[in-house]
């Protein structure tokens, strides 16, 4: 027999005018959409003080923090495998289920971590692509050694993450971003530069910090999931349960290629600024001006990503498959007239823009002329991203792995490449930004296409045959 929960707007919807398809969805993205832009914080305490102290250890830190990032999101991408399963299960109305569920994954994301901590116990090997100078090689290996020491934090609170949202709960995650931020800073503040008389660490100063902060945010999210009044009734921390292996099985067929398709788009990008970097430092800092703004810009479709895939979960969960479906496509609509809203304001903007991130001309220039596939991408990337959670919400995620192989390392990097370097007429750097704006457009037709079959296909089912 099913049990109520706490207030779920996906099962307990009855009516599917847009305005009630569109409430619950805003509701839950912009805390989700603050939350990652207060992160960003994080990175820019980082560029600032390391920056302010020397510019070798900022070289350290760029490095290694991009590696470990990669790293980090990766197999914080696995954890995302919760949101699904416990979305579906608060949709059902199992609520005990989703603090086994939780346990469990927990126990996994200390597995990852050991895993993770195993690769950067001697990260010189992961440096050594980057050909750096010994002295910042060695600064940058002792940066990610810390950071290692904060990973199984990280993984705990991307499982944390994952749960907070798929139980429609982001809020607490706007607090926690904004404690971590400024605890970040007052941290790195004191030990990168040495001051109130500690000794000064510069780079080691802000994975120290890093660390600490990480930790103690994950105690901050245990405390929540023990006595905050919308997590303490799954009585999480109620037993003791060991690992499950067949619970860790679902969590890994599910978890795995989400995570390998963050690899995919994080890396794609990476990959990007080490090809761009061939053609000159004014080329790449053109690219890196606006591959930020484009960051900057996918965290809207991202957080409106995750609040319909909350929705989606929720609703097939409550075996109500016509709503979920109402849910995925008015994701993508609204992601489409917010895009349409940005494309207007970046063009407007990206010369402003530009000339704030440097002053040198020519690097503005080609700052400029980047901004305009930026544009184009941005559009379709709201719509394979929005599409592509939907259907992770329906705990489909391996085809969406294929297509981004195939769309990101295969048309992005290999035709870009191409096109940047081998065509008749070089493109430069702008070759990539052409193949990656075709590679979103790819993206953006197979994902949605694939998710109006798959809805499309269950909506039917549901027809036909009621109560299955």
């Amino acid at each position: 027999m099913r049990r109520t929960l706490l207030p779920s707007p996906a099962p307990m919807l009855r009516s599917f005018c847009p305005c009630n398809l569109v409430r619950p969805i805003l509701k839950n993205a912009w805390p989700v959409l603050v939350a990652q832009l207060v992160s960003i914080g994080m990175m820019v305490v980082d560029t600032v003080i390391v920056g302010l102290y020397s510019t070798r250890h900022l070289a350290a830190v760029a490095v290694g923090s991009g590696l470990f990032v990669t790293l980090a999101l990766s197999l914080g991408g696995v954890l995302q495998a919760l949101a699904p399963i416990v979305g579906q299960h608060y949709g059902a109305g199992e609520r005990e289920r989703i603090g086994s569920d939780m346990r469990q994954g927990l126990w996994l994301a200390g597995l990852l971590a050991l895993f993770g901590i195993a690769l950067l116990i001697d990260p010189r090997w992961l440096l050594a692509p980057a050909q750096l100078e010994p002295d910042i090689e060695n600064i940058a290996a002792n940066y990610m050694r810390l950071l290692a020491l904060s990973l199984p934090a990280v993984l705990g609170y991307r499982a944390f993450y994952a749960t907070a949202t798929a139980l429609g709960q982001p809020r607490p995650l706007m607090f926690i971003a904004l404690f971590e931020t400024l605890g970040h800073f007052a941290l790195a503040w004191c030990f990168v530069g040495g001051r109130l008389d500690l000794p000064a660490l510069g780079a080691v100063g802000a994975g120290l910090s890093q660390a600490i902060v990480s930790w103690i945010t994950l105690g901050l999210c245990f405390w929540l999931l023990k006595n905050h009044p919308r997590f303490a009734p799954f009585r999480i921390f109620a037993r003791w349960e060991t690992p499950r292996w067949q619970k860790q099985k679902e969590l890994l067929r599910l978890g795995i290629p989400i995570g390998f398709s963050s690899l995919v788009e994080v890396s794609s990008f990476t990959l990007m600024a080490l090809f761009i970097a061939r053609l000159g430092a004014e080329a790449v800092s053109g690219h890196r001006i606006a591959a930020n703004l484009s960051i900057i810009v996918y965290m809207l479709p991202l957080s409106l990503s995750i609040a319909t895939a909350v929705q989606v979960a929720q609703s097939v969960g409550a075996r109500n498959e016509a709503l979920a479906r109402d849910y995925a496509f008015t994701g993508l609509k609204i992601a489409c007239v917010i895009s349409a809203i940005l494309t207007v304001a970046i063009l407007s903007l990206r010369e402003p823009i530009a000339g704030l991130a440097t002053e040198d001309p020519k690097v503005a220039e080609i700052a400029v002329g980047l901004a305009f596939y930026i544009v184009l991408y941005q559009f379709f990337d709201a719509i394979q991203t929005v599409a592509c959670f939907a259907l992770r919400a329906y705990k489909i995620s391996f085809v969406p792995l294929l297509i981004h192989i195939g769309c990101f390392w295969g048309l992005g990097l290999g035709f870009g490449y191409w096109l940047a370097f081998h065509a008749p007429m070089p493109h430069g750097a702008a070759g990539f930004w052409q193949a990656i704006a075709a590679a979103t457009v790819a993206a953006a037709l197979l994902f949605s296409g694939l998710l109006w079959r798959v809805t499309k296909q269950r909506t039917t089912v549901e027809q036909e045959h009621p109560g299955k």
